[in-house]
C-alpha cells in the first residue's frame, strides 16, 4: 500500500503543478506554439537527453492512433523486441500511459522517477526561459527516463494533439512516422479544414523516416506526398478496408512488415490486442460496452462495430468535452437509442458539456418513443441503465474516455491495474 499512496503523491504532484501560472515573461502568443518543442527539449536536455537512445515509431491521426500505437506494441513484443509505448489517455489510472513489454510502469518506480526529476522542474520553473514543464510533458519525460532504465530498444509514440508542435515531436530522428486518418477535431487548435488538420499532423514527417498512412481522400494523400518529396520520405499508403478496425489492422501490419517483422509474430501480435474502451465488452446479459470515442470519425468506427451485434434495445449512456463537435456525434449515435442518458465525466482539469446541452441538440434526432433523461452522477446513470435494460438489451457508454474510465472502475478497480500492470 506504501507504493499506491507515493505513487498517488507524485501523480498529485504532477496534477498540482497545474495550478502554478506561468511568469509572464515566460508566456507566449498562440502564433509561436514553437515553444512547447524548445520547452521539452531544454527539459530533455536537464536530464541528460534520455530519448536519443530509442528508435523510435511516431503515430497521429484522428481516429485510432491509440490502436494502432498498440498493436505496433503487441507485434514488436511479440517477435522478441524490447519495447515500449507511450500513449494518451490513460483509462483508469495514470500508469497506463507508459508501458514496456507486457505491463506498464511500476506505481513505485514512477514516484521514484518524479522525484528524480523534482530539482530539474523547479530549475526549469526558476531560470528555464520557457517556463515550467506541462503535466504531458512531465509525463513524456517520465516515459523517456523508464524506457532508458528499461534498456528499451523501439519506443512507439502517440501523439498527444495534432503533430508539428505536440511535445512528442521533439524526438528528432524517428525511424517511423503514421497517421492513421484525417477528420475534424481539435479544431480549435489544429484548423477549420481537413487540410490545415492533415498538415499540422503531417509535421511528424522527418527526412530519414518511412512514412505510412489509412489516410483515403486524395487531396490529403498528394499533400502528404509533396511534403515526404520534400523530406526525401518513402510513402506507403495503405489501401481501402472494410472497416476502420480492418485499416488499423492493415497499418500496424505494414508499419512492422516494413521493419522485417516475420509474418506469424505479426499476426500474432494482432491476435493478442486487447483495448480498454475501445469498444469494451465488460459484462454480459445485459451487454454493456464502454466506448472512449469521443470525434465524429471514432463514433463511425462505435457504430460499425454496433452493427456486428445482436441486442434488442440500446440504452445509450453520454458524456463528451465541452470542445468536442458535439452536434456530428450525437447525429450519428443518437437516432440509434431507445434510451438516452445524458450525464457528465468528473475529471477536474477538462471541461465537460452540459447534459442539458446535449439532451438540447438531440432533440431533432431522437427516434420515435425513445426516452431521455440528465443524472449529473456518471455512477447514477450506470446504475439507472442497468435497473432498466434487460438480459438482451445493449448499454453502450461512449463519448469520453474520460466518462469510460470512470465507469470502468465497477468492473476493473484502479488498485487492480496498480497491481497488476495490466488493464
Amino acid at each position: 500500500m506504501y507504493a499506491f499512496q507515493r505513487y498517488q503523491q507524485a501523480i498529485d504532484f504532477l496534477e498540482g503543478l497545474s495550478n502554478i501560472p506561468q511568469e509572464k515573461e515566460y508566456m507566449r502568443d498562440r502564433n509561436e506554439p514553437s515553444l512547447y518543442l524548445k520547452r521539452m527539449r531544454y527539459f530533455l536536455g536537464l536530464i541528460h537527453n534520455p530519448d536519443r537512445h530509442f528508435k523510435f515509431i511516431h503515430i497521429t491521426g484522428t481516429a485510432g492512433k491509440g490502436t494502432v500505437t498498440t498493436m505496433v506494441h503487441e507485434i514488436l513484443q511479440t517477435s522478441g523486441k524490447n519495447v515500449g509505448s507511450f500513449t494518451s489517455p490513460f483509462v483508469t489510472t495514470s500508469i497506463e500511459k507508459i508501458r514496456v513489454g507486457e505491463q506498464y510502469i511500476a506505481p513505485d518506480e514512477l514516484a521514484d522517477i518524479v522525484e528524480y526529476l523534482k530539482p530539474h522542474i523547479d530549475r526549469a520553473y526558476a531560470y528555464g526561459p520557457y517556463g515550467r514543464p506541462s503535466y504531458f510533458e512531465l509525463f513524456l519525460a517520465i516515459a523517456c527516463v523508464y524506457f532508458q532504465r528499461q534498456q528499451c530498444e523501439w519506443v512507439v509514440l502517440e501523439v498527444g494533439l495534432g503533430g508539428r508542435y505536440d511535445a512528442t515531436n521533439v524526438i528528432e530522428k524517428p525511424r517511423v512516422t503514421a497517421i492513421t486518418n484525417i477528420d475534424y477535431d481539435h479544431t480549435e487548435v489544429l484548423g477549420k479544414t481537413l487540410k490545415q488538420i492533415g498538415r499540422d499532423k503531417a509535421g511528424i514527417i522527418k527526412k530519414g523516416s518511412v512514412f505510412f498512412t489509412a489516410e483515403q481522400r486524395p487531396a490529403l494523400l498528394r499533400m502528404f506526398q509533396k511534403i515526404c518529396d520534400e523530406k526525401r520520405v518513402a510513402l506507403h499508403h495503405i489501401p481501402r478496408e472494410k472497416s476502420y478496425q480492418e485499416y488499423n489492422k492493415a497499418l500496424a501490419a505494414a508499419i512492422t512488415r516494413g521493419l522485417g517483422i516475420d509474418e506469424k509474430h505479426i499476426t500474432q501480435g494482432i491476435q493478442r490486442i486487447r483495448l480498454q474502451c475501445r469498444f469494451e465488452i465488460v459484462q454480459r446479459h445485459p451487454l454493456v460496452v464502454l466506448d472512449g470515442a469521443h470525434n465524429r470519425a471514432k463514433i463511425r468506427s462505435t457504430i460499425e462495430n454496433l452493427n456486428q451485434l445482436d441486442f434488442q434495445k440500446l440504452l445509450l449512456i453520454i458524456g463528451t468535452a465541452d470542445n468536442k463537435d458535439k452536434a456530428s456525434m450525437l447525429a450519428q449515435i443518437v437516432p440509434r437509442a431507445d434510451h438516452i442518458l445524458f450525464t457528465r465525466f468528473q475529471i477536474k482539469d477538462r471541461k465537460c458539456a452540459h447534459p442539458k446541452e446535449l439532451a438540447l441538440l438531440s432533440k431533432k434526432y431522437l427516434k420515435r418513443g425513445a426516452r431521455i433523461a440528465m443524472l449529473l452522477d456518471p455512477e447514477q446513470a450506470l446504475g439507472h441503465a442497468l435497473k432498466q435494460a434487460h438480459a438482451k438489451d445493449l448499454i453502450l457508454v461512449v463519448g469520453s474516455f474520460f466518462l469510460a474510465g470512470e465507469l470502468r472502475k465497477n468492473w476493473i478497480p484502479e488498485e487492480h491495474v496498480l497491481r497488476k500492470r495490466m488493464g
